[in-house]
């Protein structure tokens, strides 16, 4: 198996036409997702590479069954595309869009969630089920199909970690990133829990970083309802003291936020924390060997 992206997604991605949808779409579709649809207002019965545009996700989805959406439409046009893809029946929204106020992410949230539709994002780089479904701008050749599940608030950081798995001979079950946004429509608890209900996946290892408290919160939820080994890196143990970071969910006050004391929270839990994406890599690959 493989959480939130499988051979069962049918996608329908917002922004198609744009030169960095129809560049990743195509990426997608050529690793083997079912992209079925796009959507660009006025350009409906046009297609890009085959694949139909429509002028409404509604359309997309009465026409094609989509189930998921890509959102690569302007940020100032972000928050109405994720509401019109849960009106049509979206049941996953995959929002790479990055740059929307906080306040208008605040409203999409508390929409989506009652409606039991799940969010990755905003500024993310999507979700990757190595060898089944791609859905949007993570590097898939460097991951391998396997056992352990990845979640993250850093793309980059994510690409690492896999890459050197794949070269210790693991492979990843599903890559999720979560974004690095202060408001995002999936936590480290929601992938915790999707994983821990995953047979492919066999362990867990989380990505995070300075700023707020969701690694705190993590770790609690581990200790309380995860029995999977997790493993975790904390990206910041070298930044300096009020430096400003590129993801706006970077945020430290006080001592609160800072690397040291998630790796803290994280280890009296029980979960291994690397100081850097190799040791992290090397964390996994020893606990596999034992």
């Amino acid at each position: 198996m493989a959480i939130l992206v499988t051979e069962q997604t049918r996608l329908v991605v917002q922004g198609i036409t744009g030169r960095e949808g129809t560049f990743h779409t195509l990426r997608n579709r050529d690793y083997g997702t079912t992209v079925v649809a796009g959507v660009t207002p006025g350009k409906g019965g046009s297609d890009v590479d085959g694949i139909p545009v429509f002028d409404t996700v509604a359309d997309a989805v009465r026409e094609t069954g989509a189930n998921t959406s890509m959102v690569f439409v302007p940020p100032r046009f972000a928050a109405d595309a994720m509401f019109e893809a849960a009106d049509a029946g979206i049941g996953l929204i995959v929002c790479i869009a990055e740059g929307i106020p906080a306040h208008e992410m605040l409203a999409v949230y508390t929409y989506l969630r009652p409606r039991g539709i799940r969010l990755l994002g905003p500024n993310c780089p999507g979700a990757l089920s190595p060898g089944r479904a791609n859905v949007g701008i993570i590097p898939a050749q460097v991951f391998a199909q396997g056992g352990v599940g990845l979640v993250s608030r850093s793309g980059t950081l994510t690409y690492q970690i896999g890459a050197e798995l794949a070269q210790s001979g693991l492979g990843n079950s599903t890559i999720v990133g979560i974004g690095g946004d202060p408001v995002v429509g999936t936590s480290f608890i929601d992938a915790l829990e999707l994983f821990e209900a995953d047979e492919q996946t066999e362990l867990i290892v989380i990505v995070g970083e300075i700023g707020g408290n969701e690694e705190e919160k993590a770790a609690d939820y581990i200790a309380a309802h995860v029995t999977k080994p997790v493993f975790a890196y904390i990206a910041g143990f070298t930044a300096p003291p009020g430096k400003t970071m590129g993801h706006a969910g970077a945020i430290i006050s006080g001592s609160a936020g800072t690397a040291a004391a998630k790796k803290e929270a994280l280890e009296a839990k029980g979960v291994r924390v690397g100081t850097n994406p190799t040791e992290v890599a090397e964390l996994v690959t020893a606990h596999v060997g034992r």
